[in-house]
């Protein structure tokens, strides 16, 4: 999807404000019907606007109040197994690819500062795992947030 339209932005902005809310409840709040709010839902879709409709469930809740990031440098042929293998070990809630000196960026969650160490030597015994660095996280400052970008965006649309 190229670009968004107002209508599209409303509607998104609506669904940050309450990710729950129905259809009906959204055709209300914007002024549109069901049918005009289905369909873009469906073409939002579609075009991979939405993440994922998976909840976000704490970590600590789970019983792994650890969580770190770590910065993991690899063999560049290997990257893709690398990244399959690294999608075995359940305690990656999360990873991104990186340019400049690191390759990934690793989020993990553990139980305690052992469980950080054993998961660690896990992802460094990945064959074409060079090296790693990890930090352990203290606080989140901003959360994922796209409610301000969604502002930018209508005010430039």
């Amino acid at each position: 999807m190229s670009t968004l339209d107002r209508v599209d932005l409303e509607l998104l902005s609506a669904l940050s404000d309450d990710p729950r809310a129905t259809v009906v409840a959204l055709s209300d709040k914007l002024g549109l019907s069901r049918n005009t709010v289905q369909a873009r839902m469906g073409r939002l879709e579609r075009a991979g606007v939405f993440l994922s409709y998976e909840r976000a469930i704490s970590s600590a809740a789970l019983g792994f109040p650890i969580e770190a990031f770590v910065n993991v440098i690899v063999r560049q042929a290997d990257l893709p197994r690398i990244g399959h293998e690294l999608a075995h070990i359940p305690e990656i809630v999360q990873v991104h690819g990186l340019s400049g000196q690191v390759d990934l960026l690793v989020r993990v969650a553990c139980r305690d500062t052992q469980h950080l160490f054993d998961t660690d030597a896990r992802i460094l015994a990945i064959e074409g795992v060079e090296r790693t660095e990890t930090s352990l996280v203290m606080g989140e400052v901003i959360g994922y947030r796209v409610a301000p970008l969604m502002e930018l965006a209508q005010q430039e649309s």
